[in-house]
């Protein structure tokens, strides 16, 4: 039996770490969070609250009537980005601690996971020794990348599941065991009730993998140069004078055999250089392709882990299957000009943005471009990757071809449609310009997150490099890790961590003191996805909710099906016009009347027993106009925040 000891110390190690990089929220773990409430944090926070509450009174908790209330049937959270695993780690803490500690203690336990997951894969894929894999550990759970996805998406922290997803599928490659086939498939899972983007991303991984072990490739000895090539050396010339004149002159039009050509874009004769630039490339390089021995996998062994897999999804997997059966899955569009762009190459080299020392000279990306900074930072660790550098030329460390393939594969693909470099769009096509339109790839429409893989095939070539560089110097090996360790502490260390308070106005503990089963309107009213919005509803509302616990008629998740709101607005033309009134084009004379006649109707069948409005959002004039149409009486006032009873219900406890 293997010693204790080591691998607790491996385990208190991170700990300390966690706490330490996440320093002061240890201190204000029930009042404080790393993340605005009043955006995608709040969003995950209610996601941790709303399964608990489905869960502990005996609904299923993947559908819920708490938000969108007033339409049929439950909302299926199935395609929303729901944080399952997350959602089971709070679920036994929630009551005894509140739903802030809860959410801060789990997001603790997330980073050690991710650390601990690492640390196992890279003692399985490398000669590294424990002191050098817990330094892998380290790199990829605190990483830039990663630390910038703890200030929203906290759903992209939870990737524990991503190493050991690999760790098992090497094991199951080399000992061909049903049970370790078994434990692949349950990873898979795992990472995608962690988030939908990670069961994708295991699917590409093991595509990879399988690639790396079945085809081995390397440039033909004694290539000559073909007489032949001159035509396309011509056309490389070509359409690169082309690109250059569009780029000076902002458009070009010529005539070409008789033919008028127009170009007022670099898309399409970027796409065509590039695809002749590759060619070229490939007949100057003759690649040469080889199989490998390897084995063909069982049917059985990968039988076993579809179902391993299926089994713990069977709720999401339920809910997405009566999703497509009824029409209701939401799949976006995806354009080949406007889709969502990638990171900028040179962001994977930019120093740590939330160092003390950077903060001091340079803007916080975090107070000036909070939205920008979660989804688009992408820096790795720039210690690793000198460190790698130096292995490589001193310690003639060769990483293996699988890691370089899965590294360089996901950071191409996180470049997005279109590669960007220091701002500028050069319109040359990446490999996610095609990978977008395969079915099922699509549907993770945010390139940006494939770094997230690529960060963790850095993190197990710096093990490999911390080993070789070890078997160089052997009497130096501590010493070295000792040295990188320091070294990474300081790059990585963000703290003291900017945090965010956790408080609600006491307006919704007033509503909360209310038994009975009421709805609350808030305004500005609306409903809102990841991809489309009408009206303007604000993510702060499901936060709200974790305190006050009624019904909301309006709604926030990942994916909502258009049809539903269509259905809302059609069967209650009130919100309809509440929707028009919360947004910014001035409203028609229809609105005010629609109000005027309908309002009684969604206050009686809605239950609406209480109305918040926000004057932030909704100017005088407009809340005026709702006071109005829907008779409604003041109750009480917190600074930007005003709430309303319904004149008419008289059993509220708020009624003067």
């Amino acid at each position: 039996m293997r010693p204790l000891a080591p691998r607790l110390a491996v385990v208190l190690c991170y700990v300390f770490a966690a706490l330490a990089f996440s320093w002061p929220l240890p201190l204000q773990l029930s009042t404080h969070l790393t993340g605005d409430p009043g955006g995608d944090t709040g969003v995950y926070v209610w996601n941790q609250w709303i399964f608990h509450q489905e869960f502990t009174t005996g609904h299923n908790p993947m559908a819920t009537e708490k938000i969108l209330s007033l339409s049929t049937p439950p909302v299926d959270l199935s395609q929303h980005n729901y944080t399952a695993f997350l959602n089971l780690l709070a679920l036994p803490m929630v009551t005894p601690l509140g739903i802030i500690t809860a959410f801060n203690l789990v997001f603790l336990i997330t980073c050690v996971l991710n650390a601990l997951a690492m640390y196992g894969l890279a003692r399985y894929a490398t000669t590294a020794t424990r002191p050098e894999a817990w330094l892998t550990g380290l790199v990829f759970a605190w990483s830039p990348l990663m630390l910038a996805r703890t200030t929203g998406h906290y759903s992209l922290v939870a990737a524990a599941a991503l190493p050991a997803f690999v760790w098992c599928l090497m094991r199951a490659d080399r000992t061909r065991s049903l049970r370790d086939a078994a434990m692949a498939g349950l990873c898979m899972a795992w990472a995608g009730l962690s988030d939908a983007y990670f069961g994708i991303y295991c699917v590409l991984i093991a595509i990879l993998y399988l690639t790396a072990q079945v085809i081995r490739f390397s440039r033909t000895p004694n290539v000559r140069s073909r007489h032949w090539t001159w035509p396309l050396d011509l056309m490389i010339v070509c359409f690169g004078g082309l690109i250059a004149g569009l780029t000076l002159g902002h458009g070009g039009e010529f005539v070409l055999l008789g033919v008028p050509i127009r170009m007022r874009s670099l898309y399409t004769p970027v796409l065509i250089l590039t695809i002749l630039v590759t060619v070229r490339l490939g007949i100057w390089w003759r690649p040469q392709f080889k199989r490998s021995t390897f084995e063909p996998v069982p049917l059985k062994a990968v039988l076993v882990a579809a179902l391993a897999c299926a089994g713990p999804l069977s709720p999401v997997l339920y809910g997405l299957g009566s999703r497509v059966m009824e029409g209701r899955f939401v799949s976006p569009t995806i354009y080949w000009r406007s889709s969502p762009p990638g990171v900028d190459l040179l962001a994977f080299f930019t120093p740590n943005s939330q160092h003390p020392l950077v903060r001091w000279f340079a803007p916080d990306p975090l107070l000036t471009s909070p939205t920008h900074f979660v989804e688009y930072t992408a820096a790795l660790s720039l210690v690793s990757l000198a460190i790698i550098a130096f292995a490589c030329w001193r310690a003639r460390y060769r990483p293996a071809g699988g890691w370089v393939l899965i590294t360089v594969g996901f950071a191409l693909l996180a470049l997005g449609p279109f590669v960007q470099v220091a701002g500028y769009n050069t319109h040359v096509p990446g490999p996610w310009a095609l990978l977008r339109y395969l079915p099922g790839f699509g549907l993770a429409r945010m390139p940006t997150r494939f770094a997230i893989v690529a960060s963790m095939g850095v993190a197990v070539i710096l093990a490999g490099a911390l080993a070789a560089i070890g078997s160089k110097w052997p009497q130096r090996r501590r010493l070295v890790v000792a040295i990188a360790t320091i070294l990474v502490i300081f790059e990585l260390l963000p703290a003291p961590r900017t945090l965010y308070s956790a408080e609600v106005s006491p307006l919704y503990d007033q509503i909360a003191n209310d038994t009975r089963d009421v709805r609350v309107l808030s305004l500005p009213f609306g409903v809102r996805d990841g991809t489309w919005e009408t009206g303007n509803f604000r993510p702060r509302s499901l936060f709200n909710q974790t305190t006050h616990g009624k019904a909301l008629i309006g709604g926030y998740l990942s994916r909502i099906s258009q049809s539903r709101v269509t259905r809302m607005r059609e069967e209650y033309p009130t919100l309809d016009a509440l929707i028009a009134l919360s947004e910014k084009p001035p409203i028609g004379p229809e609105v005010a009347a629609t109000l005027r006649e309908r309002s009684d109707r969604l206050m009686k069948l809605g239950n609406v027993g209480y109305v918040v409005i926000d004057s932030r959002f909704i100017p005088p004039d407009r809340a005026n106009l709702v006071i109005e149409t829907l008779k409604l009486r003041f109750a009480a006032r917190d600074r930007h925040l005003t709430l309303y009873v319904p004149e008419a219900d008289r059993d509220s406890p708020l009624f003067p």
